[in-house]
């Protein structure tokens, strides 16, 4: 070999050694990528923060054209823990939420890998909320325990980007640390909840309600909309219990809980204040407009008597005081404005009490 052909192969092998450490470079970079996608799963400290990455995080990380998510809820428990970390109900965004995931997906019935291939506006079109622009999809099943807990589906408008020839090993690995983090954030709502629940009514309670008011302050100041409290109070309640027995004052509180929530908003925020107290919070709602529905709960109480055993039946009424927290920009002590509305609507209250009960009073401080 002369000189000149062994420049020549030693300049080859310099630009293939050079390829090859770009590459490596490359993969390197791709797995750091990677797991820093995992990890923020499994950080998420909340279930909304978790379906929030599951869907936006990851279609802007891959910039794909869609990434929904499908969560087989058949009991709504999910739906509920989200509402409780105040998150509307209905308001998901790109999650949707199913009895069973093979209903949706019935590609995944046969098997646990993903599945990738063509769109078909007959078998993808449900799973993303704008699929016209879409070529190749990928589903990808979320499974614990043997039993499939969600579908996690990726769409692009790139006909090669999912295709079925493609090894799947990195996006089954995916899969895995998905539905854990799923199956973790469900269960750590579930615990939450548990400490800021009502065991008798299964309403949220008094911590809760301290808790999301300081939120609800935060967001009257930011948004410039006013913030409506409720403090609702069983007339007579002693003499419900003296005469009938605690079983039945906890029957009537039941009941209570159950016809206020037919009148509130799912927006609302409500909890058992303590014994027989009530309040229910309303964002971006004038004292006006919270003073025709505190009529709207009274009158609904006062419909028709609670059954307290069956055949026995008792007419029921409430008093409520309303108040009205207004935002001012200079407010800054959420703890304090929070200690006074409350302060407010527990005074509206017992003017409304002092008055003959069964009726509804303003705070004429707010």
């Amino acid at each position: 070999m002369d000189k000149d052909d062994h420049d020549r192969e030693l300049t080859q092998l310099r630009r293939r050694l050079a390829a090859l450490t770009e590459e490596a470079r490359k993969n390197d970079d791709a797995w750091r990528r990677a797991q820093a996608r995992e990890m923020q799963l499994l950080e998420a400290d909340t279930l909304d923060a978790l379906l929030e990455r599951l869907t936006a995080g990851l279609r802007e990380s891959y910039r794909l054209e869609a990434a929904t998510l499908v969560i087989a809820d058949p009991d709504h428990e999910i739906r509920r823990l989200l509402a409780s970390q105040g998150r509307p109900r209905g308001q998901h965004g790109d999650v949707v939420f199913v009895d069973t995931v093979q209903g949706v997906a019935p590609a995944l019935a046969a098997g646990r890998r993903p599945w990738l291939g063509t769109f078909s506006r007959s078998e993808h079109a449900h799973l993303f909320s704008a699929p016209k622009a879409l070529e190749s999809v990928a589903l990808l099943p979320l499974t614990r325990q043997e039993r499939l807990i969600g579908c996690l589906s990726f769409g692009s408008r790139e006909r090669e980007r999912f295709l079925s020839v493609l090894g799947t090993d990195f996006l089954h690995h995916l899969a895995v640390i998905a539905a854990f983090s799923l199956e973790s954030a469900v269960n750590r709502a579930r615990l939450v909840r548990s400490g800021f629940t009502d065991v008798l009514t299964g309403w949220h309670n008094r911590r809760y309600l301290l808790s999301r008011l300081h939120e609800e302050l935060a967001r009257c100041r930011r948004e410039r909309t006013p913030l409506t409290c409720l403090m609702i109070d069983v007339d007579h309640f002693k003499s419900v219990n003296d005469r009938f027995g605690h079983l039945a004052g906890d029957a009537v509180l039941r009941q209570l809980a159950h016809c206020i929530s037919a009148e509130v908003r799912g927006s609302d925020v409500s909890a058992r204040y303590g014994g027989e107290e009530f309040v229910v919070l309303l964002p971006g709602t004038p004292m006006s407009a919270g003073y025709l529905l505190a009529e709207r709960i009274r009158a609904a109480v006062a419909a028709e008597p609670f059954e307290l055993t069956p055949g026995a039946r008792l007419p029921v009424t409430v008093s409520i005081g309303v108040a009205e927290h207004a935002p001012a920009p200079e407010d800054r002590d959420f703890k304090a404005a929070g200690e006074r509305l409350l302060a407010l609507a527990d005074v509206a209250l017992y003017e409304a009490k002092a008055g003959g009960r069964n009726a509804v009073a303003q705070a004429a401080n707010s």
